[in-house]
């Protein structure tokens, strides 16, 4: 049996639908006793029994139908598979701000796929733009499409063909540019942004969404409002990222990229600006400054653009009786940087402690994060500290940990002496490092 006709039926359900000659999207007859129902017969969870089958009634509910000895299954017509079908796009308004659409895939360019019951990458950007006219009150949209994966499968060299892409629109003369993404790892793409697209003339704001657009509850048709409204008005032109703010479709919460953190795995408002404020927020479609710290808008701004990346660099998270051959492995296998994600204030075991120190011997950059969400690393506090400042840690301030594997990353991309690329590990370049951390700060209220 075809995957066209089964689409995820087995066994007792798969062979009823071949009894009578049906396929996905054909009308059937289901009886039992003096009961009847008429529905389309659409594909089910490959990972389902097999003694149901699935209709859509005329309402728009599906139906599940237990397959007993009593019930019987007619084909009534032959019909067509389901499939999307993006309505047409809106006129646009030629005295709107220009704003490019970069699709990557991830949840707000998915739908559900019926067949295993979980979403998969299908819309493209211009699908999303038609299935949410209202952008055309907000902007001219460009739409193109870059990749279709979900954001796990992202790596540096997708980071660097974003950034040679929205290069390529700036250059040609857009007024802003959103990047549709996958939310497991857009904390990461948007710090690598920040760092690869330096004195930009005009924003840009990835979005992403916790639940697929064809869902009644999916939130990506107000984020991604919020992201074309912030790249089109926003007096900015920094990385940023546009996500709700609470739970309900009020307000969406623009975070500079360099600072900010998916904190849920399913709540709207996941993302969170860490150590600071967001930058901005988009309410009814009106963008409200938070802070007057941003870089400003200008056309006359020449793009510097910096897309390099090495990949030799690991994020290693501390944890009880690890084992330093863990760093010694990265050493061994040629690694040029390692972030350390540690306890507290900035601490690993002294059990490690001869490790890190080969490690920065060998020339190996070592640096220091905290795994708590809020609050800077002080490794002058405990012995543990100092020593591993000793040793060649570099204590990386407030920086998130996400950010600062992407900052080791890029930094050895542009500089081949790990002295040099200590040095500008840390330099402030993008906002990714603060001063100071005010007590009114260290939460999202």
């Amino acid at each position: 049996m075809s995957e066209k006709i089964s689409s995820g039926y087995k066994g007792h359900a798969l062979k009823t639908i071949e009894d009578v000659d049906a396929e996905i999207g054909d009308m059937l007859r289901v009886k039992k006793g003096d009961e009847v129902l008429e529905g389309i017969l659409i594909p089910r969870s490959e990972y389902g029994d097999e003694n149901h089958i699935i209709i859509k009634l005329k309402n728009g509910y599906n139906i599940g139908v237990r397959l007993t000895p009593n019930v019987k299954v007619e084909k009534k017509g032959k019909g067509t598979s389901p499939a999307f079908a993006a309505p047409p796009l809106p006129s646009q308004n030629q005295s709107l701000p220009r704003v490019a659409i970069i699709s990557t895939g991830g949840t707000i360019a998915s739908r559900v796929d019926y067949r295993t019951g979980g979403v998969r990458p299908a819309l493209s950007a211009c699908d999303l733009y038609s299935v949410v006219p209202e952008l055309a009150d907000v902007a001219r949209i460009e739409a193109h499409v870059l990749f279709s994966l979900f954001s796990e499968n992202l790596t540096a060299k997708h980071w660097t063909e974003i950034a040679n892409t929205a290069a390529t629109h700036i250059a040609a003369g857009v007024d802003g540019i959103v990047v549709a993404h996958g939310t497991d790892t857009l904390g990461y793409t948007a710090a690598a942004l920040s760092l690869a697209l330096q004195n930009l003339p005009v924003p840009v704001i990835l979005v992403g969404s916790q639940r697929s657009a064809d869902r009644p509850s999916s939130d990506a048709a107000t984020n991604l409002i919020g992201a074309v409204t912030a790249a089109a008005k926003a007096p900015f032109a920094e990385v940023a990222v546009a996500m709700h703010e609470t739970p309900s479709d009020t307000t969406i919460a623009i975070h500079r990229g360099t600072k900010t953190r998916k904190c849920h795995t399913s709540r709207r408002d996941a993302f969170k600006s860490v150590n600071t404020t967001p930058l901005a927020k988009v309410e009814n479609r009106k963008l409200t400054m938070l802070t007057g710290k941003y870089k400003k808008r200008d056309i006359d701004s020449r793009l510097v653009l910096k897309p390099e990346f090495d990949e030799k660099v690991a994020l290693i998270k501390f944890y009880p009786g690890m084992n330093q051959d863990i760093i010694n492995w990265h050493v061994k296998n040629g690694y040029r940087g390692i972030i350390l994600e540690g306890t507290g204030l900035g601490h690993i075991s002294s059990r490690c402690h001869e490790a890190v120190g080969n490690a920065v011997s060998d020339g190996v950059v070592v640096a220091m994060t905290s795994q708590c969400i809020w609050g800077r690393v002080n490794m002058n506090v405990y012995d543990s500290g100092r020593d591993l400042q000793a040793l060649g840690v570099i204590p990386l301030e407030d920086m998130l940990a996400e950010t600062a594997f992407v900052k080791l990353m890029w930094c050895l991309g542009q500089i081949a002496d790990p002295e040099e690329a200590k040095k500008l590990l840390i330099t402030n370049v993008a906002g990714e490092l603060e001063p100071r951390t005010l007590p009114e700060r260290t939460c999202n209220k």
